[in-house]
């Protein structure tokens, strides 16, 4: 059994709007929907959970029931932290699914993911206990060094990680409890993979591609716009 967990708790405010990103309205349907559409028409996936802002919880439920989104079983409330969200929605599945059941992470602001993009996480996923999909760096990298850049670093050893993130159900709790216990997920960028760097472990990938971005700014609001049209002409 496959369960998505959606996370939907964050309030988004880099990109300037009254609401949450993930509920702001594309051709008057929320992203969010739009996100939890390419799990709920992909067959290997069972159940659906989303995280949710507190305040929101009302509006997700209306939102499921319009749009038929069957495969959702669970909101759960989001906490104080991105990683405190994934810590709820983790331990809310301890008893609706099994140990050796599989679980993917995903934003609820990321609806651009595609069917090979998930394909491939579940490949990997079920061979290795875990995965996350890897997009290789195609532009030059430099540094950073306030208004201006002097290095530069070689590309070709670098990846852009991306979710959805896969694991065997025990794995990731496994992960958390060592993290807590290890005191790191006060110190640690707050992403499952952070940890699992952080820890030793290692990351397996999956294939990614430039297209598979979160909506963080206003500008990835007008891609997706541009991106549902064209699918809409497919």
């Amino acid at each position: 059994m496959i369960t998505a967990i959606i996370l939907a708790g964050g309030i988004g405010s880099r990109v300037g709007f009254d609401k949450p990103k993930q509920f702001i309205e594309i051709f008057d349907k929320p992203v969010l929907a739009y996100t939890i559409e390419i799990f709920q028409n992909y067959l290997e996936i069972d159940n659906i959970e989303v995280v949710c802002h507190e305040l929101w919880k009302d509006y997700l439920k209306d939102m499921v029931q319009k749009y038929n989104l069957t495969k959702v079983k669970w909101i759960v409330n989001g906490g104080e932290t991105f990683q405190d969200s994934v810590i709820n929605g983790i331990n809310h599945l301890k008893n609706k699914i099994h140990f050796d059941d599989y679980v993917l992470i995903h934003y609820g602001a990321a609806p651009f993911t595609s069917e090979k993009i998930i394909t491939d996480v579940i490949r990997v996923m079920k061979q290795y206990g875990s995965s996350f999909t890897a997009t290789p760096c195609y532009q030059l990298m430099g540094s950073n060094d306030g208004e201006k850049s002097k290095t530069w670093v070689n590309r070709d050893n670098y990846i852009q990680i991306a979710c959805p993130y896969g694991f065997r159900y025990s794995y990731l709790l496994d992960i958390y409890k060592r993290a807590r216990e290890q005191g790191l997920l006060e110190k640690i960028e707050p992403h499952t993979t952070s940890l699992m760097y952080a820890l030793g472990d290692t990351l397996y990938q999956a294939y990614g591609d430039q297209t598979n971005i979160k909506i963080t700014t206003k500008e990835d609001l007008d891609m997706f716009k541009g991106y549902v049209l064209m699918k809409q002409q497919n």
